[in-house]
């Protein structure tokens, strides 16, 4: 790689939610739905001395990828972490169910949704959770009709119900400095002790949930370097492709089948993540 290239590419990452939204759709087709300027915003941050965002962290924009009808939902990880509340997570669902209406009545708009998120926002608790329920819901909806893509590009990774919605998207985009996992590795040290998971040690985190692992084990179906434009084309190509019903959903059974070979084995030492590449297997 040279030294042109490195100072030609535009780094997706350091993007803000919107930048990123607009970055995927074709020139001149980006319109936002519910923006900051029509006061969706939290009722209940306020209330407990957090100063809420117009958008409440989340855009969603209508536009054209390649000429094709698509809606992006774009997290904002530098608001509450990514957090997903009452606000942000009906705009999702919402664009979602949209989305699937369309089709229905004929017109096949496709869905990218950019990750970004540690889950559930927890001043939003039970409110936050049934959203993400929503948006599940809406991912499994909509992708009969046309592919649902998830981007986890980084800095905040994907964790919590978010992690579940990634699981359920069509197919899902990572670079290196992607993370997914149910649980941040903050919590899981919290919970089960820094001898069970050091969430300081970086190299340990991203060997277990970074983007190549993800994507070795096959818990992802694209490895990209981080370039706007790398991704942007990544993404065109696989909103294009027809429905797979082939989902990683659809291999449940296989999935329990390899944790209970786990199990039932050495599962009382902590895996590395040579031992995890064991398990998933190892994309060739």
């Amino acid at each position: 790689m040279t030294r042109a290239t490195l100072i030609s590419r535009e780094s997706f990452v350091e993007l803000g939610a919107r930048e990123r939204a607009r970055a995927l759709l074709d020139a001149g087709t980006f319109r936002e739905l519910a923006g900051p300027f029509d006061g969706l915003t939290s009722p209940w941050l306020e209330r407990q001395g957090v100063v809420p965002q117009g958008d409440d962290g989340v855009i969603v924009a209508k536009g054209k990828i390649d000429g094709l009808p698509a809606v992006v939902m774009a997290i904002e990880g530098a608001f509450q972490g990514g957090s997903l509340g009452e606000v942000g997570g009906a705009k999702i669902a919402g664009a979602l169910e949209l989305a699937a209406d369309d089709n229905r009545k004929g017109v096949p708009t496709r869905a990218v949704i950019l990750f970004e998120t540690g889950g559930v926002r927890l001043q939003e608790a039970n409110l936050g959770l049934a959203a993400i329920a929503e948006i599940h819901a809406g991912i499994v909806d909509l992708r009969r009709y046309q592919p649902v893509i998830g981007v986890i590009a980084g800095q905040v990774g994907c964790f919590g119900g978010m992690s579940i919605a990634a699981g359920l998207c069509s197919a899902l985009v990572v670079t290196r400095e992607a993370r997914l996992g149910l649980n941040g590795p903050a919590v899981i040290e919290q919970e089960a002790g820094v001898g069970e998971y050091d969430s300081r040690d970086r190299p340990f985190i991203w060997g277990l949930t970074g983007g190549e692992q993800r994507y070795v084990t096959g818990l992802a179906d694209r490895y990209v370097e981080d370039d706007a434009a790398e991704i942007r084309d990544v993404v065109a190509e696989l909103v294009a492709e027809p429905v797979d019903n082939t989902t990683r959903t659809e291999q449940y059974e296989d999935y329990l089948r390899r944790m209970a070979d786990y199990t039932a084995g050495d599962a009382i030492h902590q895996p590395d993540p040579a031992t995890v590449r064991r398990l998933y297997g190892e994309r060739q």
